[in-house]
């Protein structure tokens, strides 16, 4: 055994001296204080950076094209009466959106007074034909709508709703009607409708509208328009020439705040550049424009737990002056949007304990080896000046005389 062992010595690089051939001195002592300080602060250092989540994106094109995009909105026009506010959504060819996927609007507007503030109960509403699907029926915008109770008793569409559709407010029954193409003769004999307040009983006011919806992944655009027509629907007053025409160059003031606005649902390090911003439009028949590139957007939580599917966006914006009778369009807001071929995927990641320990090994051979290094120079510098001091001593004066 004491040959083996022998043996293995030759090859024992951690070789030890023994302490009577060990200088022990002053500043030694305080570069190894110096290197157990170093140690613990670049150990820390190199911890926090191994266990710290960071963020890893990839852009790739993407294979597959999403069913339908999920829309949050809060938007306050604090000069418009909700009476005569209208929300649709169009595809690219200018066709208004149909997804027919459930009978509950997620589309809420509130009257706002003159101050801002929310009055009287909210009101139900629908934008064209285009409905959330089933299973986004409890991820409602805010906190009224989440306490909010979807009523049980399925409200009547006179005779123009299709198989299993129910019309549980006025703006339900006007747009039964109007994919009917039917003629309404007395909106009040609709009992949705008796206590629907008109225009004039809100002059003065604003309105802000909230809503969650789904919209086509194929691009096209979710606007918002005044229209003191949509007061006529199923009134048996006349209108004459004289009042279409004032009604055509009537202005609107468009100015709105966007308070919040989404593309599918929210995930870590999110930038939403509209949130909180107002826009003030002097223009009486302005159109306001905003042309969005939608990006969808995967994010994995760290070890892949769970994922988020949402989307990003950018956006310019653009103020269009639309003159009465042209047909190029109406005073209002307008949100373009187009779905981007590419997808981005982020991921959240860390180093890991084998990175953490690797670097455990670097940092404190390396700090041990430079401080040996700094020791050695430093003792060789002193004892070199040690020696020729005391050759000096040694030596002593020269002595010229001679008894």
């Amino acid at each position: 055994m004491s040959s083996i062992s022998e043996k293995l010595s030759k090859y024992d690089a951690h070789s030890s001296v023994p302490n009577e051939f060990r200088v022990r001195t002053g500043f030694g002592a305080t570069l190894s204080i110096s290197t157990i300080i170093a140690i613990i602060y670049l150990i820390y250092t190199e911890a926090k950076f191994n266990f710290q989540t960071s963020i890893k994106s990839k852009v790739n094109v993407n294979a597959t094209s999403a069913t339908g995009i999920q829309v949050d909105f809060n938007i306050s026009f604090p000069k418009i009466p909700c009476a005569l506010l209208s929300i649709d959504a169009n595809d690219p060819s200018g066709q208004m959106q149909s997804l027919h996927l459930d009978r509950d609007h997620r589309i809420w507007k509130y009257r706002l007074d003159g101050d801002g503030n929310v009055k009287g109960t909210r009101i139900h509403d629908n934008m064209g034909n285009t409905l959330i699907k089933e299973d986004h029926l409890e991820k409602i915008v805010d906190r009224k709508m989440k306490e909010a109770k979807v009523e049980a008793e399925c409200g009547s569409c006179y005779g123009a709703g299709d198989e299993g559709e129910c019309c549980d407010t006025c703006e339900d029954v006007k747009r039964a009607y109007e994919s009917k193409s039917w003629y309404l003769a007395d909106i009040y004999k609709v009992s949705q409708c008796r206590d629907t307040p008109s225009a004039k009983e809100e002059q003065g006011e604003g309105c802000q509208v909230v809503g969650h919806v789904a919209l086509s992944s194929g691009g096209g655009n979710l606007h918002f328009a005044p229209g003191r027509g949509l007061e006529h629907f199923g009134h048996e007053s006349e209108m004459n020439m004289m009042d279409y025409i004032l009604e055509a160059f009537e202005n609107f003031n468009v100015t709105h705040t966007i308070n919040k606005l989404r593309f599918g649902d929210e995930y870590p390090g999110a930038i939403y550049q509209l949130d909180n911003q107002t826009r003030t439009v002097e223009d009486g028949h302005g159109m306001y424009q905003y042309y969005m590139k939608v990006v969808p957007t995967t994010y994995t939580y760290l070890h892949g737990k769970e994922n988020i599917e949402s989307n990003q966006f950018s956006v310019t914006e653009h103020l269009r002056h639309v003159n009465p009778g042209s047909g190029r369009g109406l005073p209002g807001v307008f949100f373009m949007y187009e779905v981007s071929p590419l997808h981005v995927k982020i991921e959240e990641t860390e180093g890991g304990w084998i990175r953490f320990l690797t670097s455990v090994c670097l940092v404190v051979g390396g700090v041990f080896r430079f401080m040996s290094f700094l020791d050695k120079v430093i003792y060789d510098r002193v004892t070199s000046r040690n020696d020729d001091l005391g050759s000096f001593v040694s030596s002593g004066p020269s002595n010229n005389f001679k008894m």
